[in-house]
C-alpha cells in the first residue's frame, strides 16, 4: 500500500483539512443508497430523540431533520467535521434541535435511555472497541429503540485500495454476534445491494 493510499484510507475514519472534506463530499455520493434506508427504515417523529455516530459534513442530520424535525444529536472524532456539519445543520441548531459533540462511541456522556434511535454509517470499522461501542450504544437507547448500523460488506472493502489497513472488516455473522453478546433483544439483517452493502438493526 502507498503512502497516499494510506492517508486517504485514514481520512474516512477521520476527515480532516481540505482532503478531509472532499473525502466526506464523496461519501455523501457514494453512500446516496444507505442515507435513503436509513431515512425510509427509522421509526421517529417530531420529539423523538435521535443520535447519528459519526455524522462527517452532517448530510444525515440535515436529511432527519428535514424529514421528521426530531431532537438531533451527534458524536464525531473530528473537529473539523463539528464545523462543517454545524454549518450545514444551521436551521437546527439555531432551532435548539441540533447538539454536535467531539468524543468516542465507545465512551458515550449521554445518560441510560436517552435516545429513540441511533444511527451511524461506515463507522464501525473504526471503532476502538466494537464490542464496548455496542454495549455503548444500547445503554443509551430506550427500551424498543433501535441502531441502524449501515456498512459495506467485507468482500468489497477487500477490494479497495485503502482499506488494506486501518479498517477492520466484519461478516455480517460477526456483527449479528456482537450484538447478541451486547445484549440487543434482536439484531435483524437488512440488505441494500447484495454483496455490497447492508444495514443492521440492533434492538434493544
Amino acid at each position: 500500500m502507498s503512502k497516499f493510499t494510506e492517508y486517504i484510507g485514514a481520512q474516512f475514519g477521520n476527515p480532516n483539512g481540505f482532503v478531509g472534506s472532499c473525502c466526506c463530499l464523496l461519501m455523501n455520493i457514494i453512500n446516496h443508497r444507505m442515507y435513503k434506508q436509513i431515512l425510509s427504515n427509522i421509526h421517529v417523529q417530531e420529539n423523538s430523540k435521535i443520535l447519528d455516530i459519526g455524522y462527517g459534513n452532517g448530510y444525515l442530520l440535515k436529511q432527519l431533520y428535514k424529514r421528521y424535525r426530531p431532537e438531533l444529536f451527534g458524536i464525531d472524532i473530528s473537529e473539523d467535521m463539528k464545523l462543517a456539519a454545524t454549518a450545514r445543520n444551521k436551521q437546527a441548531v439555531a432551532a435548539g434541535k441540533c447538539h454536535l459533540s467531539i468524543g468516542d462511541c465507545c465512551d458515550l456522556s449521554y445518560d441510560n435511555d436517552s435516545f429513540d434511535a441511533i444511527t451511524s454509517i461506515n463507522t464501525v470499522y473504526f471503532w476502538r472497541d466494537t464490542l464496548q461501542g455496542l454495549r455503548e450504544i444500547k445503554r443509551c437507547l430506550k427500551t424498543g429503540g433501535t441502531f441502524y448500523n449501515v456498512v459495506y460488506t467485507k468482500e468489497w472493502l477487500q477490494s479497495l485500495a485503502y482499506t488494506q489497513k486501518g479498517f477492520a472488516l466484519f461478516e455480517k455473522e460477526d456483527l449479528i454476534a456482537l450484538g447478541k453478546e451486547a445484549g440487543f433483544s434482536e439484531v435483524v439483517i437488512k440488505d441494500i445491494k447484495r454483496g455490497k452493502s447492508y444495514m443492521v438493526l440492533y434492538t434493544k
